[in-house]
């Protein structure tokens, strides 16, 4: 009997635990509506995180240059550079370098949603050299390994040109804050799902 006790006290812990998570996600929102959110970067590089389980928030429209992320198995980012046209450079598993639409971005990656990394005025970080060196990397192979030579070390090498190692998100969090002197915040992107 006391195994399905733990059960419900277990589910309802996490129940406020979830409820508390979006009532913060809610008030971080209404103060960046009212720019009352942190601009420059400190020692958070991320203020707003993705999350795929409480959008609806104001989606960010990306430019060329601008850093995507979408999870795999909601357990981590995939990041690419956005090109233009609705099309995303990235790094794939394969280790081919390759332009792709929002749809394929997602595909077989269990994520239902883009994100792009903007400021607090929901302005997305981009950097047009990031794109043109995104672009010239195209069909070029990288021996992929999923900490040494991923998709984080791709980006920031297009938007930092900075060959380095970069072993998980935060990390490319951090580089990308530090770059554009911005805290982060990871907003819903407004893109174009039609099939290919």
């Amino acid at each position: 009997m006391p195994l399905p006790l733990l059960w419900i006290g277990g589910a309802a812990l996490g129940a406020l635990a979830v409820a508390d998570a979006r009532e913060s996600r809610k008030t971080l929102q209404r103060r960046r509506a009212s720019g009352l959110t942190e601009l420059m970067h400190t020692d958070k590089a991320t203020v707003l995180h993705p999350s795929t389980w409480q959008s609806g928030g104001r989606k960010t429209t990306p430019t060329p240059g601008a850093l995507m992320c979408c999870y795999v198995y909601g357990v981590i980012e995939h990041t690419g550079i956005y090109l233009g046209d609705g099309l995303i450079a990235e790094l794939h598993g394969s280790g081919l370098i390759r332009a792709v639409s929002a749809q394929r971005f997602l595909h077989g990656r269990t994520g239902s949603h883009i994100f792009v990394a903007a400021d607090a005025n929901h302005e997305c970080l981009a950097h047009e050299m990031a794109a043109e060196r995104a672009a010239e990397a195209l069909y070029q192979y990288r021996e992929y390994d999923l900490l040494e030579n991923n998709c984080h070390r791709f980006v920031w090498g297009c938007i930092g040109a900075e060959d380095r190692e970069i072993h998980g998100f935060s990390d490319l969090n951090a580089l990308v804050a530090k770059f554009y002197g911005k805290a982060i915040y990871w907003d819903e992107a407004r893109l174009d799902y039609q099939s290919e």
